[in-house]
């Protein structure tokens, strides 16, 4: 029915709700093999040739409620020190939907508006000479499998939340829970091959702008060649019923044992049933000699004192929480909303009477989106003292 456009930068007084999807702009320098496969590029193979980035830029795609897992930017106060967006400077989407449009219709338009309008803004930049260019490059599988002998040989196994009912996401345009897992470069998922079409919970939904600056995968690259010879990405899903986590599972470890890494670097989205994918990956791959680190975050009630994942294994040894997200906070009020203030009493993490009459909310961290990001993609940290 009407889509309106609102500015929000870092320090504004500012509230954002219910936030969709996140997109940074980008585009290919070559109009060949574009970005985001199937949605805005062809399905070619991406992940090679010049990628321009308008960095420090997202746009977040906003409006009434798709489903009730959606999220909250604030872009000052406290709320703001638990999502990354509050330092971007972020291009808003408010959609009103035409009456009685059916959800999915709703949450693939809003999808598409944002990472078009992502797509477009890149497009004029593709002329500017850039500020920063970086390079992310592996070698061919024969070539890694001989490279750097003294190193162990680490992968990623890469989980897409794919349960269906609006937590959904693509692959060059497929819906997630009809693949296989299988191998992806690191540079396709640079190049927005993976797209985010889910309503999770916003603390640990991996928006596509999360996707696109996959932390794990920047991690890896940067370790390349000192602590361990980084050999690829493995994606697989997270589906509903035992048969698929089981048949997933195996076939995600066969991946890396075909690829005979030491090790296996597991990233989560999600939580409760995916915490049983979580666990079959860790436990099937350790019990074939592959080492596993496993992220994740946790909900362990607002006290903490309850059990943290839904399962466990005593092979899951080595494990990155990014928080417990049914901590409570209190957002004060602030000068301005863009999108739908009352869908905090609705959103996961929120509840009747979170939105108080001073236009305070009080919220558990759920709520806010990126605050426990499964990809280590938030402001949430730890070190030793």
């Amino acid at each position: 029915k009407n889509v309106s456009v609102e500015l929000a930068r870092p320090g504004e007084s500012i509230r954002i709700l219910p936030v969709k999807d996140a997109v940074e702009p980008r585009c290919k320098k070559d109009d060949e093999k574009d970005v985001f496969p199937g949605f805005i590029g062809d399905v070619e193979t991406v992940g090679e040739g010049e990628t321009v980035t308008l960095s420090g830029t997202a746009v977040l795609t906003c409006g009434k409620i798709v489903g009730f897992q959606e999220g909250i930017v604030d872009m000052t106060g406290p709320g703001a020190e638990y999502t990354p967006f509050s330092k971007t400077l972020n291009i808003v989407l408010v959609f009103e939907p035409v009456d009685d449009l059916e959800k999915h219709e709703y949450e693939a338009a809003c999808r598409l508006a944002g990472l078009k309008t992502a797509h477009f803004l890149a497009k004029r930049a593709v002329d500017v000479e850039p500020d920063e260019i970086e390079t992310y490059e592996l070698p061919d599988f024969a070539q890694a499998m001989n490279s750097y002998p003294g190193l162990p040989k680490v992968a990623y196994l890469y989980m897409l939340q794919s349960q269906g009912l609006l937590h959904d996401t693509y692959v060059y345009g497929v819906d997630a829970k009809k693949i296989l897992p299988t191998f992806i470069h690191p540079n396709e998922v640079i190049d927005g091959a993976i797209v985010s079409g889910n309503c999770v919970s916003a603390c640990d939904k991996n928006n596509t702008y999360a996707h696109q600056n996959n932390p794990v995968i920047k991690g890896m690259y940067e370790r390349h060649g000192k602590d361990f010879n980084f050999v690829g990405c493995i994606i697989t899903n997270e589906n509903t019923t035992l048969s698929d986590k089981k048949r997933s599972s195996s076939y995600a470890v066969k991946l890396a044992k075909m690829l005979g890494v030491q090790g296996l670097v597991i990233t989560e989205e999600g939580f409760g049933n995916p915490d049983t994918d979580l666990i079959m990956n860790c436990r099937k791959a350790e019990q074939s000699g592959i080492k596993t680190v496993l992220v994740t975050d946790e909900y362990a009630g607002r006290d903490g004192s309850s059990q943290s994942l839904a399962d466990a294994c005593p092979e899951a040894d080595a494990v990155v929480t990014a928080a417990n997200a049914n901590q409570t906070i209190v957002l004060p009020r602030l000068e301005k909303v863009i999108g739908y203030v009352d869908a905090a009493d609705v959103i996961a993490g929120g509840f009747d009477g979170s939105l108080r009459q001073d236009g305070s909310i009080e919220v558990e961290i759920q709520a806010i989106t990126g605050a426990t990001s499964e990809l280590g993609f938030n402001k949430i940290s730890a070190y030793t003292i």
